[in-house]
């Protein structure tokens, strides 16, 4: 009988490494392959709600839409039209819809609208943006989005319905079904933003502490940390969404 040379041990060693580095970036591909991807925040049962004109009215709140026209509204006015819907006149996103501002500016202001969704719409609600530049970064973008959408998941948390783009997530949800009518307030007071979605408060967060020194959890800068006041609006992408009822109150 021959007896074979003994192994060499460097060769035995960079073999196994190989083996191993293989192994483990396998191992790291299906283990992120397998990862859920991120879902909407849980859902709360949306509330009813009523709108009592006469009592907002001595509250102080201002109509933002007179209901036959976009006269108020600055930006694109072509990509947004006046419709009925439902028995209601609504401004409604077209198919080319990009950013539709009030010509007026707010400060410190408590924000009351409806909205309707159609399958998959995004949209967005300018707060305290300059006239130009994208709201989401020169200002604030509170999203409008069909949580319920295929195409929406794996979103990055702060990118879900009635989060602050980019700086912070909603916390929960409350849409309607889609088609139906969704009632949402927003509230900006100093450094507070509130946003409540058919009476289940999502958003509760003081920007200071959410992003210190303006520090975003996106990691883009995002300039309305710095503005105290701008424009209100909607910011399409081009799909159906529907708003009315539109009124605000500078608190």
């Amino acid at each position: 009988m021959v007896s074979a040379d003994p192994p060499n041990p460097d060769l035995v060693f960079r073999t196994l490494s190989r083996m191993q580095i293989a192994t483990t970036a396998l191992v790291v591909s299906i283990l992120a392959a397998c990862a859920p991807a991120t879902l909407p925040p849980p859902a709360a049962e949306p509330k009813m709600a009523t709108v009592d004109a006469a009592k907002e009215k001595t509250e102080g709140f201002l109509p933002l839409f007179n209901g036959k026209d976009l006269d108020g509204w600055i930006g694109d006015t072509k990509g947004y039209m006046v419709e009925d819907v439902g028995g209601a006149p609504a401004i409604v996103c077209g198919p080319k819809g990009s950013n539709l501002l009030t010509k007026d500016e707010f400060g410190d202001f408590e924000f009351r609208f409806e909205f309707q969704l159609t399958p998959g719409a995004n949209n967005g609600i300018a707060l305290r943006c300059p006239s130009e530049g994208d709201p989401a970064y020169a200002g604030f973008e509170s999203q409008i989005l069909d949580n319920t959408a295929e195409q929406y998941k794996g979103l990055k948390e702060w990118q879900y319905h009635g989060s602050i783009y980019g700086v912070a997530a909603a916390t929960a949800t409350a849409l309607r079904p889609v088609g139906e009518w969704n009632h949402e307030t927003i509230t900006m007071k100093g450094r507070l933003v509130k946003v409540e979605l058919n009476g289940v408060v999502i958003v509760d967060i003081d920007l200071d502490k959410v992003a210190p020194d303006g520090k975003t959890v996106s990691g883009n800068a995002v300039e309305g940390l710095k503005r105290a006041a701008g424009h209100i609006g909607f910011c399409g992408h081009g799909d159906r969404v529907a708003y009315r009822n539109l009124r605000v109150k500078k608190v």
